[in-house]
């Protein structure tokens, strides 16, 4: 098993649903014997309450609005770039409708808004991800949207190495600049790492937090709701390894971000 394939098994096991639900199962263990029954059911009370929490819009609006640290870019003043970045966010491999790979809705919104931004600034365009997360951006962006791809980075399978190879192709064609678009949520870990590669970074955000429900049905679990936590806590975990690899090191120079 590969570093990226664990990952992202520590991932789904950590975040919810799975990670509360592995809170309760413990609890349901130790209910199992007398001495820790007590612990048992407070630990099970836990992964439930966590679980209907994380569940539930107001949670998750406010843990998601938390990682959004940039606002929208400002179409009508654009500060001076030379081009965009628009970042993978996932892939719907072998799509039936397409006949091929798609991009998933979260990377959809990231190449609909990049699209919008490369229309209004004419500046060319290099998207970036794994191989069949550019085949499919490239696609849709030339065949939804009519905007040409100029660079595709496509061996990426990370934030660091979206950054570090796409650094590498920008600045073999003279480029220090860039409009950097990604989702609103996953912009300060992606800024930060394209900036550590010596690139200046102008956010684009994407998809930034809208109000989705209203009145009582804030206060109603749903699945969207949960999925809203799970990818704020996703950021939140990323932007504290980000912090442990900037920190100071112990002679008083700082470690770089990996």
């Amino acid at each position: 098993m590969d570093l990226f394939a664990a990952r992202q098994i520590l991932k789904s096991i950590v975040l919810p649903p799975a990670g509360p639900l592995v809170v309760a199962l413990v609890g349901l263990v130790l209910l199992n014997f007398s001495r820790w029954r007590r612990i048992g059911t407070v630990v099970c009370a836990v992964g439930v309450l966590g679980l209907w929490l994380l569940a539930t819009p107001v949670v998750a609006d406010r843990l998601l609005r938390a990682t959004e640290r940039y606002p929208a870019l400002d179409l009508e003043h654009v500060p001076a770039a030379q081009a965009i970045v628009i970042l993978a966010g996932g892939v719907r491999l072998g799509a039936p409708e397409y006949g091929g790979p798609a991009p998933s809705l979260t990377t959809l919104q990231r190449l609909a808004y990049g699209a919008l931004v490369a229309r209004t600034t004419k500046l060319p365009v290099l998207v970036s991800g794994n191989g069949n997360e550019t085949a499919a951006m490239h696609d849709s962006l030339q065949r939804d949207f009519g905007i040409e791809v100029r660079w595709v980075e496509n061996h990426s399978l990370d934030t660091q190495g979206d950054a570090q190879l796409s650094a590498a192709i920008l600045k073999s064609a003279g480029i220090d600049t860039i409009l950097l678009v990604t989702s609103a949520n996953h912009m300060y870990r992606a800024a930060t790492d394209f900036r550590v590669q010596g690139l200046n970074v102008v956010p684009a955000p994407s998809g930034l937090w809208t109000q989705q429900e209203f009145r009582m049905r804030r206060w109603v679990p749903s699945i969207e709701a949960l999925w809203r936590s799970q990818t704020a806590l996703y950021e939140d975990l990323g932007n504290m390894v980000l912090a442990l690899h900037a920190a100071p090191a112990p002679g008083g120079s700082s470690a770089g971000t990996q």
